[in-house]
């Protein structure tokens, strides 16, 4: 068996991030397999469901990259507090190359910089990769798709979560492609007339208002938040009008420096200084945007570090956003040392949730075996890092679920994408691929 051909003809991405290809990854000798079962966005909890549902899976899965990587050991990543999930992990993990690594019930604790210092002491080097220092990592569901690929079954489904204001808070799968408002309705629809829909995560995930907005390789899950939340009314705010605000009250008190877990963990990120470049935008604003440039956007300053409510966040994305049209990339001289009070300003994730005003959604979501059964799907070419798949299948074309609909070009970084539902082609355009049932 070639594990990397099937997880290439699976069309297997990184579930939990950026939708890296991971038989890119499988192509790698390391040292360490890590395993992200952190799950550190407030409110999603479908790693959790996936963990206790889908263990053999899981851990078969690391087995096999364990093996197919020559790594001489794969780490567990996993919140102490679950402790139902260790539990049925612990025992398929016994006698195996993999050891649990617990993780305290801090945010961001599933960043990757943040898991591989916490299973190895390793710093990734800046704009490095855990590559850089003998690891590779996944996303527990990354695994389980690994496994179902040696089986020949293509990455059709997506395990997600419904979170916040609906009636059924739940996990469960979903043909990808599937609509928002079709997730909604699964959950039992919303328990507010007016609301925004948080796709993927509080912090790191986008805002939406649109229900006909479809399911990806990478989506975690939706958040249904009334329409007059604090976090909605945060974030509809126009980027100037943040920064028209930060220039004014912004009073360099570094709190969003101190708590900046880059910056803690050694790496020359500084929020703070970045907001001075909405000051000095005639002179030396790029001095001050290259304190961005390691910014990993989980967004902690944003919405708990500072104490005025301003947006160092959204400025940090500015400044990496301006260094990339200038080409320019900043290379950090020190030495990544991690800061000696590090662990003392970790930040609790039910502080945060309560500081956002989120604490009262935080209900289980259980797993349901029920799939949404959509009348069709659209299933996007680009959901995943690299090019867009190119179509292979023609207008009125008869298509059954794991169907290849659109392959990458030999040579392009990417991966395939196939058919979620049984059903017939009824649009193809280089954006995406819809299948009516």
């Amino acid at each position: 068996m070639n594990l990397i051909q099937k997880i290439f003809d699976a069309g297997v991405v990184g579930a939990g991030g950026g939708g890296f290809p991971t038989h890119v990854k499988a192509k790698s000798l390391v040292e360490f397999v890590l395993v992200n079962g952190a799950e550190c966005e407030p409110l999603i909890h479908k790693d959790y469901e996936l963990m206790c549902n889908f263990s053999e899976d899981i851990v078969n899965g690391v087995e096999l990259m364990t093996k197919q990587t020559s790594a001489k050991k794969a780490y567990f990543g996993i919140k102490a507090k679950n402790s139902k999930a260790i539990e049925v992990v612990e025992k398929r993990i016994a006698n195996s190359k993999t050891e649990m690594c617990l993780l305290g019930d801090f945010y961001p604790s599933g960043d990757e910089y943040e898991l591989v210092y916490a299973a190895t002491s390793r710093l990734i080097p800046p704009h490095g990769l855990p590559l850089d220092v003998g690891c590779v990592v996944n996303n527990v569901e990354t695994f389980y798709n690994i496994t179902r690929a040696v089986e020949d079954k293509p990455v059709t489904q997506k395990f997600l979560s419904v979170a916040g204001c609906v009636k059924k808070p739940s996990s469960f799968f979903a043909p990808i492609g599937t609509s928002f408002k079709e997730l909604l309705q699964h959950a039992g629809g919303a328990t507010v007339s007016e609301y925004g829909i948080f796709v993927s995560g509080l912090l790191m995930g986008k805002l939406a208002f649109d229900l006909d907005e479809v399911v990806t390789k990478t989506t975690s899950g939706i958040i249904i938040l009334p329409k007059d939340h604090y976090l909605i009314n945060r974030m509809e705010r126009p980027t100037q009008s943040m920064n028209r605000i930060g220039k004014s009250a912004c009073d360099q008190c570094s709190y969003c420096t101190e708590f900046c877990p880059r910056y803690l963990l050694g790496y020359d990120v500084q929020p703070h200084k970045v907001m001075r470049s909405l000051v000095f935008t005639t002179s030396g604003e790029t001095v001050w945007n290259q304190y961005a440039d390691l910014c990993c956007s989980c967004g902690l300053c944003s919405l708990y570090s500072c104490p005025e409510d301003l947006y160092p966040r959204e400025a940090c994305d500015q400044g990496k956003a301006e260094l990339r049209k200038q080409g320019k990339k900043y290379e950090q001289i020190k030495e990544v040392k991690v800061h000696p009070i590090k662990e003392g300003r970790r930040v609790p994730l039910k502080q945060l949730m309560k500081r956002m005003d989120v604490l009262k959604y935080d209900n289980h979501t259980p797993f349901i075996k029920e799939v949404p059964k959509p009348t069709q799907v659209k299933i996007l070419l680009k959901q995943h890092a690299g090019s867009p798949a190119k179509p292979i299948v023609k207008l009125g074309a008869i298509v059954n679920e794991g169907t290849l609909i659109a392959d990458i070009e030999e040579g392009k970084l990417g991966a395939k994408i196939h058919s979620s539902i049984s059903g017939k082609v009824t649009h193809v355009s280089d954006e995406f691929i819809r299948i009516t049932a």
